[in-house]
């Protein structure tokens, strides 16, 4: 007979809490869940914010969310969702951080911490008390940590990295737009 320790019940209680909150999160997103704006709402918020096209967006992050958070609080593949949830977690901070830190100020503080538990569970994985554990960790082997975390350390920086560039070109745009404006005005 297995005894459960401590350290499984903790794992099992993050896994919950934080595999939890990116489910609903997701499903915001994905279904208008929990007062959510649905693909359409988000992906137009996805737009505005400069990650285009705005529904693939929204849909890429509201799978990265509710799969990876739903997996992680089931404890199965955890390397993965953790890498996956981590990820758009990285994604949704990019948004917040001209905001600064603190999340009462539409900072990055609430993805920082969900991020964070998420590559802290992939990396320690998921504790007796998992699917994973149950199933034999058939897919949560120690290989698959820094190859899923790699992998979507790389995707997000891709990811990111466009949303910045676009974001610089438009705000090149804008400031020419105005330039021309008061060089029109001027030459009235």
């Amino acid at each position: 007979m297995t005894c459960y320790d401590r350290r499984d019940l903790g794992l099992l209680l993050l896994r919950l809490g934080a595999g939890g909150v990116l489910a609903a999160h997701g499903t915001q997103k994905l279904f208008g869940w929990f007062g959510g704006h649905g693909i359409e709402g988000t992906g137009q918020f996805m737009e505005s914010v400069g990650y285009k096209p705005g529904r693939a967006s929204a849909t890429a992050a509201g799978l990265a969310e509710t799969g990876g958070g739903t997996l992680l609080a089931l404890g199965l593949a955890t390397p993965a969702a953790g890498a996956a949830a981590a990820g758009a977690m990285a994604g949704a901070a990019a948004v917040h951080t001209p905001n600064g830190f603190f999340n009462q100020g539409g900072g990055y503080e609430y993805a920082a911490t969900l991020g964070l538990a998420a590559t802290g569970l992939a990396v320690t994985g998921p504790g007796r008390l998992s699917l994973d554990h149950a199933l034999g960790h058939v897919f949560d082997r120690g290989w698959m940590v820094p190859v899923a975390l790699g992998v979507t350390a790389a995707a997000t920086a891709v990811v990111v990295g466009t949303r910045n560039k676009q974001l610089r070109k438009s705000e090149r745009e804008e400031q020419a737009a105005l330039f021309d404006d008061q060089e029109s005005l001027l030459g009235e």
